[in-house]
């Protein structure tokens, strides 16, 4: 089988061998196989909904990718993104300085960087499915969706199926959910299908704006509106405000009083920027090991 490679380099530190022990234990994408070297996995890419395999391993300053198919800009970002490597994160580590309890968790978990659901789409489903379950339930559904409906694509000797397409989903019935959350599938499938739910258009907008146009989505609420712009679309500097579990690590974290209104936290959040989403997803994956991706 022919290969197509490339690399992408990361401003900023990274560790790579971090961002895969992530991935190891994340629910999400747990079902993927892993040898502790290499990140194998299938999706259907936003720029063409074709499916493709990928290899990521490490190199020194960051990574290389070799892919089932050729590339071009817009699927290297695409994979740029899932790993967080498509932003500057040179200033990240400089937070901690003005922030000791941010530093005391940069410092434990230094190179650590959001990964993200291989596609915007992905997320807003995961985050349908997801909803009044639990995280383990919901990725073997998210699992079985694939199986059923997605392409397979070998790698590296390996079969993946990946996340079938929108357009795929659109009328599917039968995905083993709900009638309810079945039907908000199909809804968040026609958002896709308009251009809706892509990271292009996603970051294109304010993070308020863009949470505020994902909330009107079928099935999506704050909590997955949150989850689908920083977990899907890699937004580096967005803060939902709406979030329980967090609250309650930062409240650990920075000792403050149990009524403290959300403006507490948002207020905490502004100090943070431009990198509001990364010191978040550090907060919850020192707290859970594990992102707890949920409603």
């Amino acid at each position: 089988m022919t290969t197509h490679g490339f690399t992408l380099t990361a401003e900023g530190p990274f560790d790579f061998g971090a961002s895969l022990r992530f991935v190891e234990d994340w629910p999400a994408t747990s079902v993927l196989p892993s040898d502790g070297q290499a990140l194998r996995f299938a999706f259907c890419a936003e720029s063409d909904w074709l499916p493709i395999g990928v290899t990521v391993t490490g190199v020194p300053g960051g990574v290389s990718v070799a892919t089932t198919r050729a590339t071009g800009p817009g699927i290297r970002g695409e994979v740029a993104r899932i790993l967080s490597l498509d932003v500057d994160g040179a200033g990240f580590a400089k937070l901690g300085e003005a922030d000791p309890v941010l530093g005391d968790l940069l410092r434990r978990r230094p190179g650590l960087r959001p990964v993200c659901f291989w596609s915007p789409w992905e997320a807003a489903c995961w985050a349908v499915i997801v909803q009044r379950s639990s995280m383990l339930i919901a990725s073997r559904i998210k699992q079985r969706i694939a199986e059923r409906y997605g392409a397979r694509v070998t790698v590296d000797g390996h079969t993946y199926a990946a996340f079938p397409p929108p357009v795929t989903l659109l009328e599917a019935g039968g995905l083993g959910l709900p009638a309810q959350k079945e039907e908000w599938v199909r809804g968040l499938a026609r958002a896709a299908l308009d251009g809706l739910l892509t990271a292009e258009h996603l970051r294109s907008l304010g993070p308020e704006e863009a949470l505020a146009e994902l909330r009107g989505l079928p099935g999506v609420g704050p909590f997955s509106a949150g989850l689908i712009l920083i977990r899907g679309a890699g937004a580096p500097d967005a803060f939902p405000g709406d979030e329980p579990r967090l609250f309650a690590i930062l409240r650990e974290a920075y000792g403050l009083p149990e009524d403290a209104p959300p403006s507490a936290y948002r207020r905490l959040a502004d100090t943070w920027r431009p990198y509001r989403s990364w010191a978040s997803f550090l907060f919850r994956a020192s707290a859970y090991g594990v992102m707890d991706d949920r409603d």
